[in-house]
């Protein structure tokens, strides 16, 4: 009789587990179209993200070759009336690259910044041809100034000097740029906006100098620095680096091209990507320094303050795919400067 008990009790609890499961079986289906659902549509907006890059990445190449070809155009002949329209015109392709950037392939990016450059050098080596020659409006605050190390900031070791001096009035060699300084050696230099705002600066052939420029210039060329620290605010467009050695630079702008430099360091804000070639021992942080104004300077530049790429460098003379190149690093956060004045 207990046999016969216990079958019954054991066939319904069985079929009650069946019951049960064939209860849940719409839940589970369910939830599985639910799955299959939400898979379909994260295809759907993949494929339209891809669309939508393709069509961003179409319109940038469809902006910038024939841009790129107009002003190459402007640039072969010899008018100097079109300059500045080409500076403006080269400013704006500068931002189309840089709000590009977050769809293009890091190749085209490369391919971009080095046109940009060669038309750039282009540019300058027009208007040195071209544009009459300028006296530098550049002056030192005080005459036979004790040098300034690399790792001096002005006020630190060097005195505060006075109002500026015009140069002597015939100068040993004349540069074609709007301002700048050049073949000086343990001078304290110092320019404010006014005297650079959206101009070419040229710095040129200085041994252990401290530069301070304040303001935003178009363009900034910092060429045989020894020992110098040049602290710059906000350029609009490049920053030229040609055979500087043990230097110390700060500065923010859209594109950072370096050749031929060493020992040398860099406190940057670039909106691309920083550029070097034929370079050692180059090291990078962020941009830190600042000054009263440096807002208004920013304005003025059209940099993107919330994109700073200073990490980001190649290395043309480095070929090795997702290796770090050996001749720049980054500077650890324990050994940056944090106080500038």
């Amino acid at each position: 009789m207990e046999t016969a008990a216990e079958v019954p009790r054991t066939v319904t609890q069985t079929d009650d587990d069946s019951l049960e499961r064939l209860s849940r079986l719409p839940e589970r289906l369910q939830k599985r179209e639910q799955e299959r659902q939400r898979e379909v549509e994260r295809k759907k907006l993949e494929k339209e993200g891809l669309s939508v890059l393709e069509e961003k990445s179409s319109h940038f190449s469809a902006s910038f070759g024939p841009e790129r070809a107009a002003i190459e155009q402007l640039l072969a002949g010899n008018d100097r009336g079109v300059l500045e329209e080409v500076a403006e015109r080269l400013q704006r392709l500068h931002k189309l690259l840089n709000d590009s950037m977050r769809f293009l392939p890091s190749y085209d990016i490369r391919q971009a910044q080095e046109a940009l450059g060669r038309l750039q050098e282009i540019l300058e080596e027009k208007r040195q041809l071209l544009q009459p020659k300028k006296k530098f409006a550049f002056k030192n605050r005080k005459k036979d100034a004790p040098a300034a190390s690399a790792d001096q900031t002005p006020g630190e070791g060097a005195p505060q000097l006075p109002a500026f001096q015009q140069p002597p009035a015939d100068p040993p060699t004349q540069a074609p740029f709007a301002c700048g300084v050049q073949g000086l050696t343990s001078q304290v230099l110092f320019m404010e906006a006014a005297e650079i705002q959206q101009k070419d600066v040229l710095l040129s052939q200085l041994r252990d100098c401290s530069v301070t420029l304040h303001g935003s210039p178009a363009t900034l060329h910092l060429r045989g620095l020894h020992g110098c620290r040049v602290l710059c605010g906000p350029v609009s467009s490049s920053v030229f680096v040609d055979s500087c050695t043990g230097c110390l630079f700060s500065f923010s702008c859209q594109q950072l091209r370096t050749h031929s430099t060493s020992d040398t360091r860099f406190y940057l804000h670039v909106t691309s990507r920083a550029i070097i070639e034929d370079c050692h021992d180059l090291h990078f942080a962020p941009f830190t320094w600042t000054y009263e104004g440096i807002e208004k300077d920013y304005q003025v530049s059209g940099l993107d303050r919330a994109r700073n790429n200073w990490q980001l460098v190649d290395d043309f003379n480095w070929l090795a795919h997702g290796v770090q190149s050996p001749n720049w690093e980054i500077i650890p956060e324990e050994d940056r400067l944090t106080h500038w004045n």
